[in-house]
């Protein structure tokens, strides 16, 4: 689930467009641990009032974030998927580049041709019913998702790569700002394709271009192993200098991190030496790495999912 909310949104919509943020209006819907709505009473919130002046950890109502308890409702099933049609960017949130705990990110101009394959997390009762990036009531009961570098609004195809499940995603806010994250799905879309409740999932997303139908990216298959499972890897580098990435590997082998991969690719009529360890079990294991990794001081590794 959602992870990051340091800054108060008035300075992010300031200077970033309200990247990130949301206002704090809390609507009369479960609090945490409390039972799903039914399909008829999610959509009539009450809000108290946007106070866009409190920091992120003063402006919502519950401390942590959660999901409701019990089985979902059997309505997020038979929900329709959004269907994808051109709209005008928003007005907040699509700044570019903007910063966001130290780290900066570029807004990508359109969908088209994103696709990626990494980890996915989601959110739920915390942040129901309050501002997402672009300004849109977050409603966990719609098929909606937040992305670092897509266009708000956009849409995108989310695969969980372990069950061949998919959903499409309308894209209206910013998130997760967790390195190892690359989508934040909404509780509905998590549930959906079954990230849901273990709370990650190993997905792949692909951008979709409304002006281009036919070029809807059909849903890839599930990915296995040569062990059976999909495989995280955790890239620490990709080097054009052979010696350079022999040097970060025997670092990573001196401290006894396993399996250390040295991988030769072809990019862009370029020979790269990637450095990669892996692969790792679960996304708590890749977390772990990534931490000890850093605290080498390294730079902090890329997830990559096979």
């Amino acid at each position: 689930m959602r992870s990051w909310r340091g800054l108060p949104l008035l300075a992010l919509a300031l200077l970033l467009a309200a990247c990130g943020g949301r206002p704090a209006t809390r609507p009369a819907t479960p609090t945490a641990g409390a039972a799903a709505p039914s399909e008829s009473a999610h959509h009539g919130w009450f809000h108290r009032g946007d106070d866009t002046s409190l920091p992120q950890d003063k402006r919502y109502g519950d401390s942590s974030d959660s999901s409701p308890t019990g089985a979902p409702p059997a309505f997020i099933y038979s929900l329709p998927e959004p269907v994808p049609q051109a709209e005008p960017h928003s007005l907040y949130g699509n700044k570019s580049p903007y910063t966001v705990l130290g780290q900066s990110y570029r807004v990508l101009a359109s969908a088209r041709g994103y696709d990626e394959r990494g980890i996915a997390s989601f959110y739920g009762n915390k942040f129901h019913g309050y501002k997402t990036s672009s300004l849109e009531d977050y409603d966990m009961y719609k098929f909606t998702a937040a992305s670092k570098v897509l266009p708000l609004p956009s849409y995108a195809r989310v695969t969980n790569l372990s069950n061949g499940k998919s959903v499409i995603v309308r894209i209206n806010d910013r998130g997760p700002f967790h390195e190892n994250r690359i989508i934040d799905l909404s509780y509905a879309a998590a549930v959906r394709i079954g990230v849901w409740p273990k709370g990650t999932g190993l997905v792949e997303v692909q951008g979709i271009d409304p002006g281009a139908p036919e070029q809807e990216p059909p849903p890839p298959a599930p990915v296995t192993s040569q062990g059976g499972s999909l495989g995280i890897y955790l890239q620490v580098g990709a080097f054009s200098d052979p010696a350079n990435a022999e040097r970060v590997a025997a670092q990573l082998r001196q401290a006894n991190f396993a399996p250390v991969q040295l991988e030769q690719v072809q990019i862009n009529d370029r020979t790269i030496h990637r450095v990669r360890v892996g692969p790792l079990d679960s996304v708590d294991r890749a977390d772990e790495v990534t931490n000890r990794i850093e605290g080498m001081g390294l730079p902090r590794p890329k997830v990559a999912v096979n």
